[in-house]
């Protein structure tokens, strides 16, 4: 049976299609383009931040697929770029979408902060700490290893320092700093585990050993105030956040719960890295959170023989980023992993590196940038 193929056909059948990075459908993010038919066979062009989008290729064959799949014998998906002055536009689009989601997450946050029957120590008007975000656009920009050692730098300044791992479907901070044992509970107290000078608790004290965590938004939320009401922080001169990437329920619930908190954007050099980190910087300036800076992982490999400086990455995200959100690119870390022995000796931890090393040194400074602008 011949099936006619019209333009609407089409387009309902790329709003099935979502774009990964972005979380949106091509069509209503207007990166399907120029749709031409011919009998059976359909051309079209799909848009995309950077010639080199690590998605592309599974991106298009997700559109040949979707497009078969309504009757097309043939597909043909043209490429193109869009344009810095579109993708500026459709940032600010992004934006505007998410700004009416956070009204409604505030709102909600607000009623269940006043609902509660004790403010915990931790959060209540008389608490001297301050607060430190570490968000990402996306994962896998190394944003919990810059939580790790910027929370081991400060520590190592002399401050007081605890860390929330609120990353709760991608715990990694435990795993990351060699930490093996679980927080002690007495009298129905939680005490957070302490090493490398900071306290510090996780999801993953509380799953089985890597084990999936299958729960919904609310979930979630409690969570989150049970790290504040439940366990016993003492004294803290600062608290810094490892947060989901993104801009979702869990990442809501932490803006809505720390309206004091400061912002510590996490980016690569790679240009669609910056891009969506931006929207998590917007999500940040939408909520009244002030925003630190910029920090730019894996802004190149050095060799270790001849000391040349490979920008695998690319270059320039870091800066973009900072230059859109009208703030300071605060460090750039290069790629690599610390020396710290092999799994199984002691005190080893796979991500934290040494105070006299050259990447140990630039958490420091990047340590001592925070310090002077939290106070």
């Amino acid at each position: 049976m011949l099936i006619l193929l019209t333009v609407e056909r089409i387009l309902e059948a790329l709003r099935q299609v979502e774009e990964p990075e972005l979380k949106n459908n091509l069509v209503t993010l207007n990166l399907a383009r120029n749709i031409r038919i011919f009998g059976d066979k359909i051309v079209l062009t799909l848009m995309f931040l950077s010639e080199d989008a690590p998605h592309k290729e599974e991106l298009i064959q997700q559109v040949i697929t979707a497009l078969k799949n309504i009757g097309a014998a043939t597909v043909e998906v043209e490429t193109e770029v869009l344009s810095s002055r579109e993708q500026t536009a459709l940032s600010e689009r992004i934006r505007e979408e998410h700004q009416e989601k956070i009204r409604t997450k505030r709102s909600e946050g607000r009623a269940a902060l006043s609902s509660e029957q004790n403010t915990p120590p931790l959060l209540s008007k008389e608490s001297k700490t301050r607060f430190i975000s570490i968000a990402s656009g996306k994962g896998g920009v190394g944003k919990s290893t810059v939580t790790v050692n910027l929370a081991i730098a400060l520590a190592r300044e002399g401050a007081k320092v605890g860390v929330i791992d609120a990353d709760i479907y991608g715990f990694s901070v435990p795993d990351m700093m060699g930490v093996e044992e679980r927080p002690r509970v007495v009298d129905k107290r939680i005490y957070p585990v302490e090493r490398f000078g900071i306290k510090m608790i996780s999801m993953g004290f509380f799953v089985e050993e890597n084990a999936p965590v299958i729960w919904r938004g609310p979930m979630l939320g409690k969570m989150l105030r049970n790290f504040f009401q439940e366990v016993d922080w003492g004294t803290l001169d600062y608290m810094v956040l490892d947060l989901p990437p993104g801009t979702g329920d869990v990442a809501l619930d932490v803006h809505q719960m720390l309206p004091q908190s400061k912002e510590l954007l996490v980016t690569t050099p790679h240009a669609t890295a910056a891009f969506v980190a931006a929207r998590a910087g917007a999500m940040a300036l939408h909520t009244d959170h002030e925003i630190l800076g910029v920090v730019e992982n894996m802004a190149w490999y050095e060799c270790s023989s001849c000391k040349k400086k490979d920008y695998i990455f690319g270059r320039g995200g870091g800066e973009k980023l900072a230059a859109e959100l009208d703030t300071d690119l605060l460090a750039q870390i290069p790629l690599g992993a610390p020396d710290n022995g092999d799994p199984g000796d002691p005190g080893y931890s796979p991500s934290v590196y040494a105070a006299d090393t050259p990447t140990g040194q630039r958490y420091r400074d990047l340590a001592r940038d925070v310090m002077k602008r939290t106070l």
